[in-house]
């Protein structure tokens, strides 16, 4: 029978394993075991593996190992898709180097100083964490030399690929040795990242993580329709349920301290963990939730990757996630190694394509629950009012109080059941034991109707139109998962133009990394000489919406407003080109039209026709 894998058995460094054990590292994960070996040996490495596998782990350890310190040159480059990921990443590396001399760790990416960058690569960094982007302007600028490069990590390839930077990372990848170890990792293969494997990788061993059961079985799983305000539900919520530690997750970094302080001033013992929190403030953080100082955290989605605390008993999804796998990695942080959870799900009336989304995803029902009634919240404050009373004469003093209470009788004039009433009112004011109904409004706005209207008049056509072509696909669903024919969607509009400089990958990875939004759920894009349209889902949070007005690409604020614009929203000529994801077959069948087009002109149309034809040929331009 052979020997457990442990973290002394893979030929680390004495300063990295006391890093891995102060760190709680108990034993390798599957990856880790299988990559750690291959990456000491300097060879390439495909890793086919999801978030949350332990990956990172995985390539910084050993890379991390094999540095010579004594060069004060980038030798390890990480390219990831998002900010969030590369501070991250870069933290992670930071904690594994704690005891190695010498070494230094950089993130690079948009949004921060260049000043502060600059001086970092000036004192000699040999880990270099970047989005592609930004490690572009270095390397445009001269202020970075990767010369001494001995290993390149593309993190979350296929993720790099759907927010349209898959150019820039082959652009760089082409700037760097020849000579040198490459790992990429992916949790899908799409044709292109498959492309880059053979061009780049040199005889890389294979690692194929199969994937975790999408759902949790020790996890009910339940929604809300939010029909009255958001923030008066989570508070009914939070005294309804049996909970030990609970989650709430938002969309945003300004949602988790807005939300930890109205839920603080509720009377819960809440506290934000974000991106923008440095590590320490983080770590001190989690401790409170696990010691039980904090019963409640309000997390983003990034802040929350590998957080495993025992006692955290419900998940909120405070906002609904739009990517279906960080809905599974939101709920998975209760009902683990056993343990029972709840994870409740709040969704609005025009989030409920995303709902449906969720369900078909996960193979698993999600059965709908009212907001708790008044009576409920007042029973569960009154056994809250008992059991401190129960402990309280317990109180050593307890006699002293009883002396007060007969003074207060017989100076007030009361008999002891009065005075018992007056005090128990004096004593629930922050937490009333009577509580009021909330109202709830079941009536939907006109637009909101008209767009459930239409997407059901929508779905029974197509179910209609299937039923006569033999169950064909739909023209739609063959241009893959990024076609917005099930999504309703804004147009809004942006002051960066073509002129300015600016390209669909710098929008879409604008916004995918401020809103931390999957770029899959970011629709047609048109470039104009002097600004640019975006097509958002409905209903995105006016906090998001306010932060996008000082976003800045190709050094221009985006100042983001929705577009009333009619030629925003319709063909108009040479002044714009569209952005539209295809899958091969819609790329097919575009070619196919305009070769038509092209073929019909040849053969000199009648005049009164040419014009029209042109007009409506401009779309495959």
């Amino acid at each position: 029978m052979s020997e457990p894998v442990t973290f002394e058995s893979l030929n680390l460094s004495p300063a990295i394993l006391k890093a891995v054990e102060e760190l709680g590292y108990k034993t390798p994960s599957e990856i880790q075991a299988q990559c750690i070996p291959l990456l000491l040996e300097r060879k390439d490495v495909l890793g086919l593996a999801q978030t949350g596998t332990g990956k990172t782990a995985a390539f910084a350890l050993p890379l991390l190992n094999n540095i010579d310190a004594s060069v004060k040159q980038p030798q390890i480059l990480v390219l990831t898709p998002t900010r969030e990921l590369a501070i991250q990443v870069a933290e992670a590396f930071e904690a594994y180097a704690k005891y190695t001399k010498g070494v230094e760790v950089l993130a690079l990416y948009g949004g921060q100083s260049y000043g502060i960058q600059l001086s970092a690569l000036r004192r000699g960094a040999q880990i270099i964490v970047a989005t592609p982007g930004r490690l572009i302007d270095h390397i445009n600028r001269k202020t970075i030399d990767l010369s001494d490069l001995k290993a390149l990590v593309l993190d979350e390839a296929d993720e790099m690929l759907r927010m349209g930077f898959i150019e820039d990372v082959e652009s760089i990848m082409e700037k760097t040795p020849e000579e040198k170890q490459t790992c990429l990792f992916s949790a899908t293969m799409p044709k292109q990242i498959q492309s880059i494997c053979s061009k780049y990788l040199d005889n890389a061993e294979q690692i194929r993580i199969s994937p975790r059961n999408s759902t949790v079985s020790t996890v009910e799983q339940v929604y809300w329709r939010a029909d009255v305000h958001k923030n008066k539900a989570i508070v009914r919520f939070l005294e309804a349920e049996e909970y030990d530690g609970a989650i709430v997750f938002v969309r945003t970094r300004n949602d988790t301290v807005q939300l930890a302080e109205l839920l603080e001033h509720e009377g819960f013992n809440a506290a934000p963990l974000n991106g923008d929190m440095n590590q320490q403030a983080r770590e001190r953080t989690i401790e409170r939730l696990k010691s039980g100082l904090v019963d409640i955290v309000i997390a983003t989605d990034v802040a929350a990757r590998g957080l495993d605390v025992e006692r955290l008993s419900l998940v909120i999804n405070y906002d609904i996630p739009q990517d279906c796998e960080a809905y599974v990695h939101r709920i998975g942080r209760t009902g683990r190694a056993g343990r029972s959870g709840k994870a409740i799900l709040f969704v609005k009336n025009s989030e409920r394509y995303l709902l449906k989304n969720i369900v078909r995803h996960t193979k698993s029902e999600i059965a709908q629950v009212d907001l708790p009634h008044a009576k409920l919240v007042e029973e569960k404050r009154k056994h809250v009012l008992q059991t401190k009373l129960a402990a309280m004469l317990e109180h050593k003093d307890i006699e002293f109080f009883n002396g007060v209470a007969e003074e207060l009788a017989t100076s007030l004039a009361l008999d002891m059941n009065a005075l018992a009433g007056a005090l128990l009112g004096l004593a629930q004011q922050s937490s009333p034991l009577k509580v009021e109904e909330i109202q709830i409004k079941r009536t939907r706005d006109r637009d909101g109707a008209r767009d459930g209207a239409r997407s059901e008049r929508g779905e029974r056509r197509g179910r209609n139109d299937r039923a006569e072509r033999g169950d064909r696909p739909e023209r739609g669903e063959r241009r893959g998962r990024n076609s917005q024919s099930n999504t309703p969607m804004d147009t809004y509009r942006i002051e960066v133009g073509r002129d300015h400089g600016v390209q669909v990958k710098n929008i879409v990875g604008a916004i995918a990394n401020e809103a931390d939004m999957s770029s899959k759920f970011i629709g047609d894009i048109r470039l104009f000489d002097e600004h640019s349209t975006v097509q958002l889902p409905q209903d995105m949070p006016s906090d998001v919406l306010a932060h996008f007005q000082n976003v800045v690409i190709c050094q221009r604020p985006m100042k983001l407003t929705k577009s009333t614009h009619p030629a925003d929203s319709r063909d108009n000529g040479e002044s714009k080109r569209s952005f539209r994801p295809r899958s091969e077959n819609g790329e097919r069948k575009e070619r196919r039209e305009r070769n038509f087009s092209s073929d019909r002109n040849d053969r000199g149309p009648r005049p009164e026709k040419r014009a029209r034809r042109e007009r409506k040929s401009v779309s495959f331009s």
